[in-house]
């Protein structure tokens, strides 16, 4: 049977553009990881690593104008958008060169023996070394920043492993031209093409999970997909870590001295953050919980008027359109579901933004309203009007976990008078990143970045974004005994790289 052609595809008119590449066969899944496991010894020099990385980030830049082209011909979001994506791309490839160049990340703690200790300390040497081959799983939504050369790429070629992606179908031909200049990076370095394996098709995805090569996952996508990869994880003969970012609802809680100070302004930025790329970030605030009463009510007509005035957008591709429509179709059948501004159709090719309103007494039990605390992707939100503390409280109780977890609070709240403290603490245990006064949208990438979060916002307790990221794709291994001579430089005492340890218990830099 030939194989599948995979087609780049035109979401403004849902026209096919051109055949990029077929779907890969088993055998050619099979061939891409044993290349990229053969390509390991080449990524073992953390000079060779950093320096590939900066000159990827490098060639990135130099193709921006194509590949920017490609891109919005892909996704529809826009040149604007995806040159600060691509420039952002770039950046956390460099960073995490810096990341590699200082060693800190190799975690190298030198315990000498010491036989006065109960019990005796022989010699103690640890470290981490890279797990292997990793399988990238591209996402929709961020096509540079979360794909080909997005952060999980990233993270683990600074940690030392040869990945192999599986192209997201929603931009193939995007994904080609990127892991060519990829490769072109890496072979400037002596580092085999092997090392940024690709393929497509959807069993490309299934063998390249299972294949006894592959020692670890990185996904973002959808809680389905997600799920189901990281079952078949679990299921191999050989279990690897998977790291999955599947879902999120990023609550955000109004408390009602926030609504009176500055209601007005805190709709406008509902408004523009929930609409942000068509609603179509893993961060964008789907729940928000806002008082009953005066106060409430004027945050609610500034955010009806916001987002009436917010243009009708594009999503990614035809399937998440029919899916948010048929997201929005049920919530808003619910019973006690009313839409101020009804989300839906915008023409025949695009979506018009809206939100829907419920009280919070119909969310505070399980029921009907259940599917109103799960994720629909595209721009609508959820108001859950509250009559107070107790029922806000019953409501967040009732929530998975996420990504993102907001509240708004008044100057007075913010400076240590009344619950601010104690809301935060409430708010901590449901997500991995904690806002106060902000919105959720935008992740920077920076060391203290945590973009993770409780099931179902990741199935690991690691990050994807940020310099710890990096921490995924390692394994600690300690020698005991070892001569001298027989240790990885990382090891030895007289430290010939440099690099920042722990040596009997004192922290050296």
């Amino acid at each position: 049977m030939a194989a599948a052609p995979v087609w780049s595809v035109d979401p403004r008119t849902g026209k096919q553009r051109e055949q990029v590449a077929v779907e890969a066969t088993a055998e050619e899944v099979d061939t891409a990881v044993r290349a990229a496991h053969e390509a390991r010894a080449s990524l073992a020099d953390r000079t060779v690593r950093a320096a590939f990385l900066r000159t990827a980030a490098d060639r990135l830049q130099a193709a921006g104008d194509q590949l920017v082209e490609a891109a919005d011909a892909e996704t529809a979001l826009g040149p604007v958008r995806l040159t600060g994506e691509l420039t952002r791309t770039c950046y956390q490839l460099r960073a995490f060169a810096d990341i590699v160049d200082e060693g800190a990340f190799l975690g190298v703690v030198i315990d000498h023996p010491d036989d006065t200790a109960t019990p005796p300390v022989p010699d103690l040497r640890r470290y981490k070394v890279p797990l292997g081959v990793v399988a990238v799983y591209s996402a929709s939504n961020f096509p540079f920043a979360f794909s080909v050369a997005g952060g999980d790429t990233a993270s683990a070629l600074a940690a030392g492993c040869p990945v192999v992606v599986k192209a997201h179908p929603d931009h193939p031909a995007l994904s080609e031209l990127v892991a060519h200049v990829l490769r072109t990076a890496a072979a400037e370095h002596g580092v085999p093409a092997g090392a940024v394996g690709l393929v497509h098709g959807f069993e490309a995805g299934l063998e390249l999970i299972r294949h006894p090569l592959v020692a670890a996952a990185g996904f973002t996508g959808s809680v389905r997909g997600g799920r189901a990869l990281f079952d078949a994880a679990a299921a191999r003969p050989v279990p690897i870590p998977f790291h999955g970012e599947l879902g999120s609802l990023n609550p955000v809680l109004v408390t009602e001295a926030a609504a009176a100070e500055r209601g007005e302004a805190i709709g406008t930025g509902l408004a523009g953050s929930m609409t942000l790329g068509v609603g179509q970030f893993c961060v964008k605030p789907g729940l928000v919980l806002v008082p009953s009463g005066a106060a409430g009510d004027g945050l609610v007509k500034s955010l009806t008027d916001a987002v009436s005035d917010s243009e009708a957008g594009v999503l990614l591709d035809h399937r998440m359109r029919d899916n948010f429509l048929a997201g929005v179709a049920e919530r808003k059948g619910l019973p006690e579901v009313d839409s101020p501004v009804t989300p839906g159709a915008g023409g025949e090719h695009t979506v018009s933004a809206g939100f829907l309103t419920v009280s919070a007494s119909a969310l505070a039990e399980e029921g009907a309203h259940d599917v109103l605390l799960e994720e629909c992707f595209g721009p609508v939100t959820v108001v859950v009007r509250y009559d107070d503390e107790a029922e806000a409280t019953r409501v967040l109780s009732r929530l998975p976990g996420n990504l993102t977890a907001t509240v708004h609070l008044s100057a007075e709240e913010a400076a240590g008078q009344g619950r601010g403290a104690g809301i935060l603490a409430e708010l901590t245990p449901l997500a991995g990143r904690v806002l106060v006064n902000g919105w959720p949208t935008g992740v920077a990438v920076a060391p203290a970045q945590h973009h993770g979060g409780p099931y179902p916002a990741t199935t690991s307790t690691s990050t994807s974004v940020g310099g710890t990221a990096i921490e995924r794709w390692l394994r600690p291994v300690v020698y005991q005994g070892a001569p001298e001579a027989l240790l990885p430089p990382e090891l030895r005492d007289d430290n010939p790289l440099g690099l920042p340890r722990r040596l009997n218990g004192a922290l050296e830099v």
